[in-house]
């Protein structure tokens, strides 16, 4: 399991939860070692732009891509959600994401921003990644901006999208599963009992 070190991120943080979930796990920009990984996980802290700036710098975004087309899952947390997206904007400025999803990232319409804290979300009866996990579960997030919207209805391998919603202010999307490609805006990692939970949900679905 290879956490991607593009120079953005907990990575330390992300490293330690997923081997408390069990895991095995390298810290590394090397792409043929990220490529071949069970399981690649990419986090994200920062601006949207600056990530991308990073991921771009180690070619991140073609290597997600191939690892898509081969069926190979890929983790994506916080900002490492949001730069799937076809674009990001942030303070007026708008930057190019990776596009595996189409749609915008932008600011929360919320009286208190950052959205920082404990929230509950709602996932589809069918989630995997929130198997086992009760409604009124709350997750760790750190955020101004999100996805508001989501505009893919047939999703990667063919199949339908599970998207997870929560409110600050307004809805937003919370969590995805689109095939190999599942993504989470809250921070597992920061997350306690329930985000190990979570990453060992994730951790099982890899081959």
């Amino acid at each position: 399991m290879v956490i991607l070190d593009y120079g953005s991120g907990n990575l330390r943080s992300a490293e330690r939860a997923v081997q408390r979930a069990g895991a095995d796990v390298e810290v590394t920009a090397d792409p043929h070692v990220a490529l071949e990984a069970d399981g690649l996980v990419v986090p994200g802290v920062g601006a949207f732009s600056a990530c991308m700036e990073g991921l771009r710098s180690v070619s991140g975004e073609k290597l997600i891509g191939k690892r898509l087309a081969g069926g190979r899952p890929v983790l994506g947390i916080c900002v490492g959600m949001q730069i799937l997206f076809e674009r990001g904007v942030e303070h007026g400025v708008e930057a190019e994401g990776a596009a595996e999803w189409p749609g915008t990232v932008d600011k929360l319409e919320a009286d208190v921003l950052p959205h920082m804290g404990w929230n509950t979300v709602r996932a589809p009866e069918d989630s995997q990644l929130f198997a086992g996990l009760d409604a009124d579960t709350r997750f760790y997030f750190v955020h101004s901006y999100a996805a508001r919207t989501w505009e893919l209805d047939s999703g990667l391998a063919g199949q339908q999208p599970k998207v997870t919603w929560a409110n600050h202010g307004q809805d937003f999307v919370a969590a995805v599963e689109n095939g190999p490609l599942w993504a989470t805006q809250f921070h597992p990692e920061k997350s306690g009992d329930a985000g190990a939970h979570l990453l060992r949900n994730w951790l099982n679905t890899l081959a």
